[in-house]
């Protein structure tokens, strides 16, 4: 069995009880092959030259992570990948804001992490790059000398080729991809998309299965939905709803029928719309007000992003807003946390609620509706409702789907959920966690890793 090198922009040094179902399916894979966990530390430098790699070893996994200046991040993380990569690949062109230097601040980086994994690599070993930060490494690995058998998998979305071509450097991207054996995807919407761009940039031909690139090189594209690790997220659930935070939690509600959603806080989300559904809802439902409670949990992130920092505010007063118009001295609308939940607590308060509500404008995949069915009861389930644009919904079909941006929709698909019948739920519920087991995140692992071992037929 070949050893795997994972190579992504973080590393997850946690433990298992705080490690996320990739950073676990991850681990295992490299724990048994053996292998490398290469990535950034999280720590930024004001020397021009980071210092050299930090390697650690853990049981048969070598982490090493690498420092980066504080020049890299702002052109590399917060430039290039966060404000051209992110945006366009969730169709946004409006808040893409691309700078020349930024861009070369992004191949420079993806060149550095080149030259400093070269010297690990061995004969045979496998390398799997995740995500938009690390498009260009395989092009810069094959510069170095490279011959190993290199996979990428991307986790947020691919767009058609008239949004990816609105990028300056769309040619050199899609040139950068081609380097790889495998790249994979969440759907099949994004393996079309990818393909489209092929196809009209004249890079590759696809004839028989084959995809052939202008250079003769072969490469397989598929998609490779991502899963969670299902049996221990329900279990996880069941354990925390019956612990003291969760019966508080509980208690407080008063009886009342909760409603939770939890994302990153992210333009992507639809969490403005979605708390304009909410009010519409409890205007046009008046008999629920005071039964019923909005729980959106939604930590900070990429501050240093102006766009991010502007949503925070915007989200924080909309929330206030509604609970003021409409709460009452004993009943708040809408509870807002815009703060990390730990991992155990967030799984026993899907548990505890009636809805689920997933409705981001455009996602990859969105673990957090795999996550939410994972964690139901199967003697009385809440009911999903979930984004027909994310790409959890091309495998949960027993969620309610909605269009994100359709606030009156979204209002109505709450109402359906709240008065749906036990009955109807617990099927729902069961055609989705039954997918789920079977589908989860090791099978996603072994999936990938399967088809990057074996070369495709000419």
């Amino acid at each position: 069995m070949n050893r795997l090198i994972v190579v992504s922009n973080r590393v997850t040094l946690a433990q298992p009880s705080s490690a996320g179902g990739l950073a676990i399916a991850l681990s295992a894979a490299l724990a048994q092959r053996g292998g490398l966990w290469m990535g950034w530390s999280g720590q930024q430098t004001d020397d021009k030259s980071p210092a050299p790699l930090a390697i650690s070893t853990v049981g048969k996994i070598t982490y090493a992570l690498t420092d980066l200046t504080q020049k890299d991040l702002e052109e590399y993380y917060q430039g290039f990948a966060n404000r051209v990569l992110w945006p366009i690949c969730h169709y946004r062109l409006d808040l893409a804001e691309y700078e020349r230097k930024e861009m070369s601040g992004y191949f420079r980086v993806n060149r550095f992490f080149a030259e400093r994994l070269a010297s690990l690599v061995q004969e045979g070993d496998l390398v799997w790059v995740h995500d938009y930060h690390l498009i260009p490494l395989a092009a810069e690995l094959r510069r170095a000398g490279l011959r190993n058998r290199l996979g990428f998998f991307l986790h947020i979305p691919w767009p058609p080729p008239d949004v990816f071509f609105a990028m300056p450097v769309h040619a050199e991207i899609l040139k950068s991809l081609c380097s790889y054996d495998v790249v994979g995807f969440q759907t099949k919407y994004d393996v079309e998309n990818f393909l489209g761009c092929l196809h009209r940039s004249g890079l590759a031909r696809h004839v028989g299965g084959i995809i052939t690139t202008t250079e003769g090189k072969s490469l397989r594209v598929g998609a490779y939905p991502i899963g969670i690790d299902t049996a221990r997220f329900s279990t996880l659930a069941a354990q925390s709803a019956t612990s003291r935070p969760l019966r508080k939690a509980a208690e407080s509600l008063r009886g009342r029928d909760l409603i939770v959603g939890a994302d990153r806080l992210d333009y992507s989300k639809g969490i403005t719309q979605r708390i304009d559904a909410f009010e519409r809802f409890i205007r046009s439902e008046k008999h629920m007000q005071g039964k019923v409670t909005y729980l959106q949990i939604t930590p900070k992130s990429r501050s240093e992003v102006p766009e991010y920092e502007a949503m925070q505010r915007v989200v924080a007063e909309q929330a206030g807003r509604v609970n003021g118009e409409l709460g009452t001295l004993d009943w708040v609308p809408i509870r807002y946390i815009n703060r990390s939940v730990p991992h155990n607590l967030l799984s026993g308060l899907y548990r505890l609620s009636k809805v689920g509500l997933v409705t981001p404008l455009r996602d990859g995949m969105n673990l957090v509706a795999k996550e939410y069915v994972a964690a139901q009861s199967e003697d009385d389930p809440g009911v999903l409702v979930l984004s027909a644009f994310a790409g959890a919904a091309r495998e949960l079909d027993g969620a309610i789907k909605v269009n994100p941006y359709d606030v009156e929709g979204i209002a109505q698909a709450l109402s359906t959920a709240l008065t749906m019948s036990l009955e109807e739920r617990r099927e729902r519920w069961r055609s989705m966690y039954d997918h789920l087991l079977e589908h989860d995140v090791q099978h996603w692992c072994e999936w990938f890793l399967d088809d990057l071992e074996v070369p495709p037929l000419q």
